[in-house]
Formats: C-alpha cells, structure tokens, sequence
C-alpha cells in the first residue's frame, strides 16, 4: 500500500519511517512524503492510477489540510483515496468539519503509532 503523508513538520518523515521499518523493509507499505497541500497535489498527479491512502495534517501554512481533503475528495473519484485526517487538535469542530468534507478517518497528535498501525493492516 502507497501512503501519502502530508504536514509541514519535516520531522514527520524520519518518525513514520523509524516506526514502520519493518513494514518498509518487507514493502508491505511505502511512504511518499510532502511538506504542504499545494505539494500533495502534485504529488497526487504522478500517483494517479495507484491505490493511495493520506495521512494528512488540518494546520498548514497555505493550503490546510481541511483544503487539501476537499479537493482530493473533488478531484480524485476513481479510485476514490481514503484520507485520515492529523491534528494537534481534537476539537469537535475540526473533526465535524473534516468528516463533512469526507474524511475517512480523524487522528489526534501525538499519534498512537500502534493504532494507526493496526488501521493500516486492516486496510492492506
């Protein structure tokens, strides 16, 4: 499985890749990272045709993460990706806004690396 990973922290790339080694070794998941929504997209073109899960942060500069989700789920039907939203934040109004928007799935930082494990395995 393909996992797009989107936030502004850079050092979200080293933790995911430290914490899923052992998925990444035997390439049962690989992870493509961006650093902003507008870099997502961009991403997401060259993506196209491949099964993508996106872990997504809501409090970017520039494009939110809440923006991202509404465009991809605009723009992105066949395959339909499904989004995980990320955030600092667990406030009701983020999470009714994001599942509006049709997010799939609401995470709260920190995260709990061995639950989101256990929702990536469910869905591989």
């Amino acid at each position: 499985m393909k996992i797009l990973v989107v936030d502004d922290e850079q050092d979200v790339k080293v933790l995911f890749q430290q914490r899923f080694r052992k998925e990444i070794r035997k390439e049962e998941l690989e992870f493509v990272f961006a650093f902003s929504g507008e870099e997502a997209l961009k991403i997401m073109k060259t993506m196209e045709h491949e099964a993508v899960l996106i872990l997504s942060d809501i409090n970017m500069p520039g494009m939110s993460g809440l923006e991202l989700l509404e465009n991809i789920k605009k723009n992105y039907v066949k395959p339909p990706p499904m989004v995980m939203m990320i955030t600092a934040y667990g406030d009701d109004e983020n999470r009714t806004m994001a599942k509006n928007l049709g997010a799939d799935d609401f995470l709260t930082k920190p995260l709990d690396f061995s639950l989101l494990k256990n929702k990536l395995i469910t869905l591989s």
